[in-house]
């Protein structure tokens, strides 16, 4: 019983007891471990004993020796009632006597009386023996004797979460978060429990809910801005960062981060959104100079993103780069939209003199900031580049390979040889740079060497001249010197050449790629169709599929051809990366509510 005081001895055989009970359970041997088990639960309360004794009743099914054992057990250690009705109530379960076991529990509940700690300690038995029901009435119990319904609020969660009634789960975790101001603990669990669509939806409604009903309460603001910024809904995430910011002052900061995570995510429709907002509200704040120049980068974003690229919108864009400098002077808040009008300048509006002339005057003013210095040289490497000067552009290269040696920007010169290397078809050069950067810091460079690096290994040795090689990155040159029209002649004549070299794939991707910037969709999708038909079961495969999907869905309006697409690439690539885009937008098109 448990008020019996053990002595030394008697503690020492219990001890040896408990060891042999628990290797006979291990050998599954529970006719010998059940004798154990009880000789110690009869000496002293022991919990996990009866755990372990009633496991092994169950798996021997004696029914009869169980019940016997309980009812004695009840009348000679009362105050542990509780837990033999518990478990004698799973041995009930377990024999299929669902009313006898419910009565158990019952009585389980009942001989807690008015403990709370053990209540708690009886309902997460209960969630172990995977009884969410029995749990969830133990711990409404317990909030009953103590008078208190913000008790247990995150086991109540999770109890509602196994039951499926998400509402109350909900509720739970917002009354628990509300109550202790604890953002972290709710957006973890929130995170775990709000994987369903639908219950995705009814968390948006409810937060909504919430805010309509207690407008000057943040607390909802903040988790519905952290639940859209999960979806990427940076839009929705403006308009309620905008409320918080009018309401609690707070001159336009997390607004800013804000506007720096849309465009992180490439949302630049919404950081323009942000930005623009910051620059209206704001003219005489410290973000002023740096929200003003982030808005044009943003529009930047998006007029070299929608193909083809119109000069007419470069040019607007230089224009606003402009007007900023003269507002502003060319001082260290104006270098670097200084470096993007020079970047504009070299790549869109093919005036190579004006961007080296204003990267040079850039250079100048921002002469203390090293790494911008050394960022500015980059882009005149890249630009002799385009003017057909290797050497120049290799030089320039190596100097910031050498000034910023431990840094990533030294890491992006490295790859920029690597890749001038490439072009010129010094492939073993190429190679050996490479190898190097595949240990790079950064994930993207290290991305960006290996991908090259494989292009590079599959289609060389496999001619002695690697003549197909050289004349691809050849092609690649073209394009990055924004000679399209010229390299799509190219890329149809080399797939006419080596139509069965492994090069081939790499070919019609390529010449994909390159209609799509030109907007020529039904001419990329010919050549996504062919590449999908020779080589769906290579790397290249998803590609291809889900690219063909997006122009149905984005260009060709056609949506039934979409959703097909969209559907074999989840049946045919189900690890592919992008299964759960395809997924979204294949719900999108067949009217299925996302929010």
């Amino acid at each position: 019983m448990i008020g019996i005081m053990l002595g030394a001895g008697e503690a020492g055989r219990a001890q040896t007891n408990r060891e042999l009970a628990d290797e006979y359970l291990k050998k599954d041997d529970c006719q010998k471990a059940v004798s154990y088990y009880t000789d110690i639960i009869k000496t002293q309360f022991d919990r996990v004993a009866l755990k372990n004794y009633t496991a092994c009743i169950i798996r021997m099914k004696a029914w009869s020796d169980s019940d016997s054992f309980f009812k004695k057990q009840i009348k000679s250690d009362a105050p542990n009632e509780a837990w033999y009705q518990l478990f004698w109530g799973s041995v009930s379960e377990a024999q299929g006597k669902p009313a006898e076991a419910s009565r158990r529990f019952e009585q389980a509940l009942s001989a807690t009386g008015l403990r709370i700690d053990l209540k708690r300690e009886i309902a997460e038995e209960f969630r172990s023996m995977n009884q969410p029901l029995w749990a969830k009435n133990t711990f409404q119990d317990a909030r009953l004797v103590a008078k208190r319904d913000d008790l247990f609020q995150l086991e109540m969660a999770s109890i509602y979460r196994e039951l499926n009634e998400p509402q109350k789960m909900i509720d739970e975790l917002l009354s628990y978060g509300m109550r202790y101001q604890n953002m972290e603990v709710v957006q973890a669990m929130l995170q775990d429990f709000t994987k369903d669509e639908k219950e995705q939806a009814l968390l948006e409604k409810v937060l909504y809910e919430r805010i309509q009903k207690f407008p000057n309460e943040g607390f909802y603001n903040e988790l519905l801005i952290w639940y859209q910024i999960q979806k990427k809904d940076f839009h929705k995430a403006f308009i309620q960062e905008r409320a918080l910011d009018k309401r609690f002052k707070h001159n336009g900061s997390r607004l800013f981060n804000l506007g720096q995570l849309a465009f992180q995510n490439q949302d630049y429709g919404s950081s323009v959104q942000v930005f623009d907002y910051l620059v209206k509200e704001y003219p005489t704040g410290q973000l002023y100079p740096v929200s003003r120049r982030m808005a044009i980068v943003s529009r930047e974003e998006q007029v070299k993103n929608t193909y083809p690229v119109k000069k007419s919108e470069v040019e607007k864009l230089l224009t606003q780069y402009q007007a900023l400098v003269d507002e502003l002077g060319v001082n260290v808040r104006t270098i670097e939209a200084l470096r993007n009008m020079a970047i504009l300048h070299a790549f869109y509006m093919d005036d190579f003199k004006k961007a080296i002339s204003i990267l040079e005057n850039v250079i100048e003013a921002g002469k203390q900031e090293k790494k911008f210095v050394d960022k500015c040289k980059l882009d005149l490497g890249d630009i002799y580049l385009l003017q057909g000067e290797p050497w120049e552009a290799s030089l320039i290269y190596s100097q910031v390979e050498k000034s910023q040696k431990d840094d990533v920007l030294g890491y992006e010169a490295k790859l920029r040889n690597a890749k001038l290397h490439y072009f010129k078809g010094e492939f073993e050069l190429a190679k050996s740079v490479l190898d190097i950067l595949k240990k790079a810091t950064t994930r993207e460079i290290a991305n960006d060497a290996n991908s090259l690096g494989l292009l590079i290994m599959d289609n060389t040795g496999l001619d002695s001249s690697e003549t197909a090689m050289k004349e691809y990155s050849n092609v690649e040159l073209l394009l990055f010197q924004n000679k399209k029209y010229e390299a799509l002649e190219m890329l149809k004549a080399l797939y006419a050449k080596y139509e069965n070299h492994s090069l081939s794939d790499e070919i019609l991707w390529l010449t994909a790629n390159t209609y799509m910037k030109l907007d020529s969709n039904q001419q990329a999708m010919a050549s996504l169709k062919l590449l999908y038909e020779k080589f769906g079961v290579d790397i290249l495969g998803d590609d291809a599929l889900y690219t063909m999907a997006k122009l149905n869905q984005e260009k060709l309006n056609n949506k039934e051809e979409a959703m097909r697409m969209f559907q074999e690439l989840m049946e045919k690539y189900p690890g592919s990366i992008f299964v759960a885009d395809s997924r979204k937008r294949f719900r999108l098109l067949r009217g299925d509510l996302i929010n």
